[in-house]
């Protein structure tokens, strides 16, 4: 924890005058202010141990906004292909799609994927692949919040929230959820929101381009002068508090307070890349100065990863312009080309630098698409069976569980639900899904609502 120094001797200005010109128009971080909101009391960010011992200690959540084909990527249908050939239909009247990549056997695993994905599919003797996804919704709204919270109805936590609520923060100068991206996903805020959570568990945006972290530098033009303001207020939040001596709000408030001072001594660091070595660049396909793409935001997710933030998200695209291919399946390639080399790199890295096996890495979409035909060369939303993978933090590496029916429709073998997903995640950090809960409105609530089994099939 950061400790907030205070002067004795200086008490001669306003408590108002100072707490403005400390925070306005420098509140780094949505959690920073829904803390001020947060139910419950004490320090809601201390470190906190798992149930059990866990395999994994931080997890890096990469998220593909829009449906990324499950039969065009890693899901092989060679009936699919021949039926798309011969010019067939499906049940419904449609044509079959063919994939507009080849697929191939990968690795020392052997693994069939597609050219889509090329250095991930290199990657996949590292990679737990599941083939046998579903969700409950065929909506994108619905869905990316069924992948993040687990509901598809009404707003809820997200699952980054329910990790830093279950285990605290290492760091306490870095937020304990972060999200990188550059727009909004469908769901817009809520997608890493900490709904009926302590509001210091919610997602901390940093978005790419030349402000990631926008008022990241202090006003105080001298060290001096801010430690004499933080010393005032340090004094005046320590009398305040000692007249509300049953107040854990107030506490969890003034150690928010405190941690956003140390956010911004800390991350300055963390954004710069300088010290980056030009061949860690080029695992990442990272141009050395750059702070877009995807590229940027995985060696991003590194550099948090390795101090201390316990739960990072990765999002490619926004609401537009991303996976949804109704018109051509063939608008996947650019969106490959931009995560594909990256991904491969962070995995890489991960793995050279040993965090590999302490660190969970997450690839998702909200849904796959359709094996038939919508529009002419497209394919429609399609929840019933989708892929997604995980790598690293306890899972076996080069493996593919579960698989769908002959042309990809239904899923025919070890269906994996999202709550069965989630239930997974949380149990390779050290929780029992059934006991991570917190009460709000009358009950206990949890991820996985009153569903979900642990994939024990997956786990090393």
């Amino acid at each position: 924890m950061v400790a907030v120094p205070y002067n004795e001797g200086f008490m001669s200005c306003d408590r108002r005058q100072f707490v403005r010109s400390l925070f306005t128009g420098s509140m780094l971080f949505p959690a920073v202010l829904q803390q001020l909101f947060a139910e419950g009391g004490g320090d809601t960010l201390a470190e906190r141990a798992p149930h059990f011992p866990a395999k994994a200690k931080r997890v890096i959540f990469m998220y593909m906004p829009g449906g990324a084909s499950h039969v065009d990527s890693f899901d092989y249908k060679p009936k699919l292909i021949r039926a798309a050939e011969a010019n067939e239909k499906a049940p419904n009247g449609r044509l079959f799609v063919k994939p507009p990549w080849a697929f191939k056997a990968r690795g020392q695993c052997g693994i069939m994927a597609s050219d889509l994905f090329p250095h991930v599919a290199d990657s996949l003797d590292d990679i737990c692949l599941i083939r046998s996804m579903r969700g409950d919704h065929n909506d994108h709204f619905q869905a990316t919040l069924g992948i993040h919270t687990g509901s598809v109805t009404v707003a809820r936590p997200s699952i980054g929230s329910w990790v830093s609520y279950g285990l605290g923060t290492v760091n306490q100068n870095l937020p304990s959820f972060v999200v990188l991206a550059p727009k909004l996903p469908y769901t817009g805020a809520q997608a890493w929101s900490s709904d009926f959570l302590p509001g210091c568990h919610s997602g901390t945006l940093v978005s790419s381009g030349p402000d990631p972290v926008p008022n990241l530098v202090r006003r105080a033009p001298t060290q001096k002068i801010e430690d004499l303001e933080l010393g005032l207020l340090g004094r005046l939040n320590k009398k305040h508090q000692m007249s509300r001596p049953e107040d854990p709000a107030l506490a969890a408030r003034i150690r928010t307070f405190e941690t956003a001072y140390g956010m911004q001594m800390q991350m300055p660091e963390v954004l710069d890349l300088s010290k980056e070595t030009d061949a860690t660049l080029k695992l990442y396909g990272l141009e050395r100065g750059s702070t877009e793409g995807f590229a940027w935001q995985c060696i991003m997710a590194r550099r948090l990863a390795e101090r201390g933030v316990r739960f990072i998200e990765l999002i490619d695209v926004g609401a537009s312009d991303n996976w949804d291919a109704h018109s051509n399946i063939k608008s996947h390639e650019p969106l490959a080309r931009n995560v594909d080399q990256p991904i491969a790199g962070l995995l890489k890295d991960l793995k050279s630098r040993g965090m590999l096996d302490d660190t969970l890495v997450v690839w998702t979409t909200e849904f796959g698409r359709s094996p038939h035909a919508d529009g002419v060369d497209g394919r429609g939303h399609y929840n019933k069976a989708f892929s997604s993978w995980m790598a690293g933090g306890g899972v076996k590496p080069g493996i593919a569980w579960g698989q769908t029916d002959d042309f990809g429709y239904n899923v025919a073998e070890n269906e994996v639900h999202v709550h069965d997903f989630h239930a997974t995640i949380l149990h390779l950090l050290g929780f029992d899904h059934t006991k991570l809960t917190f009460r709000y409105a009358g009950r206990d609530f949890r991820l996985t609502d009153v569903a979900g089994n642990v994939i024990k099939g997956v786990l090393a």
